[in-house]
């Protein structure tokens, strides 16, 4: 460690070029990650807060909600307790005159069941009738505000927003929560539609009856549109840029182990053992990532607290902690590389010169 430290201070500017290059590197991987977590919570915040295990949908419907149509008699049999919940979906446009338009996912629930008990409310209540609705913070955001009259999918009757709920999203899109007639009104379905989906608590909630099927809830999640493929692709960009930190480090402490195999030739001929110089190199990689991690750390917070809401970014400690420990590995790694060399120095080189 000594020897590590006094050569970084001695080389200020190689070694903060290293650091710089480490720097950028973490700090687009912090980035990525965070954006990666924000976009998949964006995707799943409404199930998250229902804290849904079970989802009955369609057996046709491609374990998806917004295709599903669920009959009285398909659940005629169904046990619909305190933990489970009916759920009528439909993709609309919100619309008030001189304000932009939002598309979002009509939600029809049922005032007795656990989604419209459970709502958080942040500002406002919760709907009392056909003609109120509750609906994301998001629209907050957007210049909404309590007692806006609004149309869906251009309807002529308006409905007033009495309510608005916290982290109430699905597949990226804010929700509009109503009644269940409201929901077969804009659908249009036929009298004997009851749903679209049945949502449970229970892990072993479990009902098949004729074109009812029961899906585990991280089944429907894996389904939603592009959310799968949204993760993989992140999870890729994130993956090559650790391997790409493994080749800077390696490469350039491989550079840095050539100028000095002069250096490490003396030191072995006054009797200074390999492993001590192994040691210094490996420490050295270890304290070049660590401050680039800590710089790229500080700017990842201060990046976090100055976007706006609107950028689905979500920096959290696991992020931090995987990332940090992630780029440790990928410089232990990288200072391997060079050690081979230093093992096979010769010290009557430097005795002959």
């Amino acid at each position: 460690m000594f020897l590590a430290l006094k050569e970084i201070k001695h080389e200020k500017l190689r070694y903060g070029l290293i650091i710089l290059m480490i720097f950028l590197i973490s700090y687009l991987i912090f980035m990525l990650s965070s954006l990666a977590v924000g976009l998949a919570s964006q995707n799943t915040q409404a199930i998250e807060n229902w804290n849904a295990q079970k989802i009955v949908l369609n057996k046709n419907a491609n374990i998806s909600m917004s295709q599903s149509i669920l009959t009285k008699d398909d659940l005629k049999n169904a046990k619909i307790g305190k933990n489970e919940a009916i759920i009528g979906q439909l993709g609309i446009v919100a619309k008030k005159k001189g304000k932009n338009s939002i598309s979002a996912q009509f939600l029809g629930i049922k005032k007795d069941q656990f989604i419209y008990q459970d709502q958080d409310i942040i500002a406002g209540k919760k709907a009392k009738n056909g003609n109120q609705i509750t609906v994301d913070s998001s629209f907050k955001d957007k210049g909404y505000k309590l007692g806006d009259q609004i149309s869906l999918n251009g309807s002529k009757k308006k409905y007033k927003i009495v309510g608005f709920v916290n982290n109430a999203k699905i597949n990226i899109a804010p929700i509009v929560y109503g009644s269940m007639k409201t929901w077969k009104k804009l659908r249009m379905v036929a009298p004997n539609v009851a749903a679209s989906a049945v949502v449970s608590k229970n892990s072993n909630y479990k009902f098949n009856y004729k074109d009812a099927k029961t899906y585990p809830i991280q089944a429907f999640i894996d389904k939603l549109p592009g959310y799968t493929a949204q993760n993989l692709t992140f999870e890729l960009m994130i993956g090559f840029l650790f391997v790409i930190s493994l080749i800077v480090i390696a490469v350039f402490l491989y550079i840095l182990t050539m100028q000095k195999m002069h250096n490490f030739a003396v030191m072995r001929a006054q009797g200074i053992p390999s492993k001590t110089l192994v040691g210094a190199t490996i420490s050295q990689s270890i304290i070049l990532v660590a401050i680039g991690v800590v710089i790229a750390i500080i700017l990842m917070w201060l990046t976090d607290l100055t976007l706006p809401a609107a950028v689905p970014m979500t920096f959290t400690p696991a992020i931090m902690i995987s990332g940090t420990l992630g780029m440790l590995v990928m410089g232990i790694i990288g200072s391997l590389i060079p050690i081979r060399s230093i093992l096979k120095v010769d010290p009557a080189k430097a005795i002959g010169e």
